[in-house]
Formats: C-alpha cells, structure tokens, sequence
C-alpha cells in the first residue's frame, strides 16, 4: 500500500461533495497500472475511460467512496486541496522505497541523451527528477533520501511554472533505480519507465 500512497500523493485527488460523500480518485494514461492498484485496494469499482480531444491519450479513471480511506488520508496530512499544499507524510523507514517508486511513476520522470555534444567525444547520461507544486514535500522528500540513501540531488523552481523538481545526476539516478527496482517482489510499477534505466544500464555494460 505504500505504493498506491505515493502514487496517490502524485495522480490521486481526495474530494469532499456537499452531502458529505467522501471520494479517492485517479486520474491516469496507464490502464494496467490503475488495475493493479485497484486490485491492491481490493476495489470493485468500475473503472472508467475518457478522451477530451481527438489528438489527447485516453485517461481511465478509478473512483473510490470511502470516507475510512479519506479519513486516513487527512490523518496522514492529505486534504481536498493538496496539490500546493501537501505535506510529506510520515513513512516507516522500510516503506520508503515503495512509497518513492509510486511517487515517481505518477510524478516523476527518466532522461537518458547525450552531453558535451560540442565535444568531439560525447557523453551518454541519465537523469531522474521528481516534479510537485508543493514545495515543502519536495523540500522533505530530499531530505528523506539524502539522510537515508546519502543522495543529493537539486531542488529548483520549474521556469514559468508554479512548480518545483528535484533534478538527480547520473550517479545519483542509478541509487535511485536500486532503490526502486531492487529485490522488487511486486508487480507494481511502470514497465516503460524501468525499461529507460535497463536500457541505460545495459550500454553502459
């Protein structure tokens, strides 16, 4: 569950309506992936799909009333308006990893390309960051890897936007697909991610 936590924490919304009924929901492009999270929360909820325009991906959407899970949620420091406000909430040590991998498939990205491209000998590189328009649970997300996984990492404000990314070189990027992907004994996560640090890590060989 500290997957779909972190995952919640990126792509999931917590609502309130006016005659009190308490909803989760998730938003997101990846259709397996919002099954198996619906398969973890032992959820019989439909499943839903939309597309707005002709040209834009299909979302599928999984919506969940309970006002337990809400109200465990606002406990854990989550509330209705979370996307600029959100707390990092409080993870045991040995769910961290988990918690980070679900963070990271619903906000967080992996570049791999070349740099010194002015040079005559270029280099391949890797980069993972993670994006929030919460300040304060970037600020302590970083912190939390840098004490405990002896991390760096930067944490800037994303150019005309009112958002903020904590930017990992490479060496810190391949702590951080250990950290995610080693050992792993479940199925959650996003294939096409991972697939970015194997193909890396494999021409690097």
């Amino acid at each position: 569950m500290a997957y779909v936590l972190g995952f919640f924490a990126a792509d999931g919304s917590l609502t309130i309506n006016k005659s009190g009924g308490h909803y989760i929901d998730f938003h997101i492009c990846d259709k397996d992936l919002l099954y198996k999270i619906s398969k973890v929360m032992e959820s019989d909820h439909k499943i839903s799909k939309r597309k707005w325009k002709e040209n834009e991906s299909t979302i599928y959407r999984l919506q969940i009333g309970s006002r337990d899970m809400c109200e465990d949620l606002i406990n854990l420091g989550f509330n209705t308006q979370k996307t600029h406000h959100m707390p990092f909430p409080i993870i045991p040590k040995k769910y961290i990893k988990s918690f980070v991998r679900g963070y990271f498939d619903g906000d967080g990205y992996v570049w791999t390309g070349l740099i010194h491209k002015d040079r005559k000998k270029q280099m391949s590189t890797i980069q993972v960051g993670f994006t929030s328009c919460s300040f304060v649970f970037l600020k302590d997300l970083k912190s939390i890897l840098s004490i405990n996984f002896d991390m760096g990492g930067s944490l800037i404000k994303i150019k005309n936007k009112n958002a903020y990314c904590i930017k990992y070189s490479a060496k810190d990027s391949i702590l951080l697909y250990g950290l995610m992907y080693d050992n792993l004994q479940s199925s959650l996560f996003l294939e096409r991610k991972k697939k970015v640090f194997e193909k890396y890590l494999k021409g690097k060989k």
